[in-house]
């Protein structure tokens, strides 16, 4: 598909601020803004750098684009019911003609609520009557030749969701905090020879498997959740805390990385079927200025996906990069039927990478990181930290009918990340791989930059 020609940037830039300040103006009468920063869904993406979240993420200059087709969609989960009193929506040039505001309880059964076909784009301040946990823009005509794009998607009313805590059970604090960091947007300048990477690898085998624990999700209760496998810290059970992972060992490569990585056990039929050798953990830049990267703090811990997923939530998920493969067979969003013998099924999958600063869980394991929109981390969670990228290779090929996870189908793929990094060991891989723009081996080594050095020696550990 050819890339459509937008606006100078400057323009467009004034266009939507302008915009936005025209919005909130004729939102000043609205109920609360219910749809910032939810989780968002849509019909298609024009490009990768038009996510649905970005039409939710309060920001003049990002936006969400569609393919060039009728109809389309986009979608916000609002969390709860609420009473539906006004819809905002800033169009970009390419805007919608007809098309309908639509709620629903439960994502299924959808209801309108406004209904036009003669719209012609800027921005529309809806006064609608209705309610449900979502809301929908759905497209019928385009009013141009390209698809549908929303700089803002805003949905104003009540709702009988109460302001998330921000302490109490499940919060664990950072101390120190990491407070007064404003999330960069710079672009880092031009280098000779160019950067095309920022990252480096862990490489970590199998520790522990088919263990019903999970000390993030189910501290403390051994046998509570679905089958695990484990990788990185050899201790790692239902129990474990930052101390006792810091006492445990690996099975890195790196002997300073002691973190414990899980996620769901693969079966075939009843039989667990687990990775074979040391899998690639890769550690990048989730953000466009690779420079502001920080290490983890020690503690900090997280899940990535979540096992009650439904298909188009796994494939719209931030975090899904290539879904499932197995030979010339890519982006699969659930197992594939069959595997070409001899191959192996392989995941690829992106964790969130801005952290609050402040946490290092909370109660849903996920609100105190976010994914990057448009390559900035939001206001909300200003940290920018390492990007995981999980690349797991399961030996099972042939006919995969009876291959699943032990939390479901392959969509319910998801897995556990509690850093027990030794500090100045992932100090020095973010600062020379990371922030130095290279493609680092385990060691921190580019193959391709040998006269950058290396960050580890010989034996993976700093130099004395």
């Amino acid at each position: 598909m050819r890339k459509r020609i937008l606006a100078p940037i400057g323009a467009t830039l004034l266009t939507a601020a302008l915009l936005v300040v025209a919005g909130n103006q004729s939102a000043q009468a609205a109920d609360t803004l219910l749809s910032q920063g939810r989780p968002a869904l849509a019909s298609s993406l024009e490009n990768g750098e038009s996510p649905a979240i970005a039409a939710f993420d309060g920001r003049a200059d990002t936006r969400w684009g569609s393919q060039w087709a009728d109809p389309q969609w986009l979608r916000v989960d609002l969390g709860a019911t609420a009473t539906i009193t006004q819809v905002v929506l800033q169009w970009e040039t390419a805007y919608a003609k007809a098309f309908q505001i639509q709620t629903s309880p439960d994502g299924n059964a959808w209801t309108s609520v406004y209904n036009t076909t003669t719209a012609t784009g800027g921005t529309q301040t809806l006064n609608v009557n209705g309610s449900g946990r979502y809301v929908r823009m759905y497209g019928t005509q385009r009013g141009t030749t390209y698809g549908y794009s929303l700089y803002e998607f805003k949905v104003y009313g009540t709702s009988t969701v109460t302001p998330p805590p921000t302490d109490g059970p499940g919060y664990v604090y950072a101390n120190p905090p990491v407070t007064g960091v404003v999330p960069s947007t710079e672009i880092p300048p031009a280098m000779n020879p160019p950067v095309t990477h920022r990252e480096f690898q862990a490489n970590c085998s199998v520790s522990r498997t088919n263990l019903n624990d999970d000390p993030i999700v189910f501290p403390g209760l051994p046998g509570a959740s679905h089958s695990h496998t484990f990788m990185g810290n050899r201790t790692t059970d239902a129990n474990s805390t930052l101390a006792s992972l810091q006492a445990g060992g690996t099975s890195c490569i790196t002997p300073g990385d002691k973190t414990g990585y899980w996620m769901p056990t693969l079966l075939n039929g009843n039989t667990a079927v687990q990775p074979d050798g040391p899998q690639v953990i890769y550690y990048k830049s989730g953000v466009i200025d690779y420079r502001s990267v920080r290490p983890f703090p020690p503690g900090l811990r997280y899940v990535v996906g979540s096992p009650t997923a439904t298909q188009d939530e796994f494939r719209n998920a931030p975090g899904a990069v290539e879904g499932f493969e197995c030979g010339n067979s890519s982006f699969n969003w659930d197992i594939p039927a069959n595997c070409p013998a001899g191959t192996q099924l392989n995941a690829r999958y992106q964790a969130p990478s801005c952290w609050n600063g402040l946490h290092l869980d909370s109660p849903d394991h996920k609100s105190h990181m976010a994914y990057p929109v448009n390559g900035v981390c939001p206001t909300s969670h200003p940290v920018a930290v390492p990007m995981i990228e999980f690349k797991m290779a399961w030996p099972v090929s042939g006919n995969m009918s009876q291959v699943r996870f032990s939390s479901g189908r392959g969509y319910s793929f998801h897995y556990d990340v509690y850093n027990v990094w030794d500090p100045a060991t992932l100090a020095a891989l973010v600062r020379h791989c990371i922030n130095g723009g290279l493609q680092c081996n385990p060691r921190g080594f580019d193959l391709y930059k040998p006269d950058r050095g290396a960050a580890l020696n010989e034996n993976y550990e700093l130099p004395r």
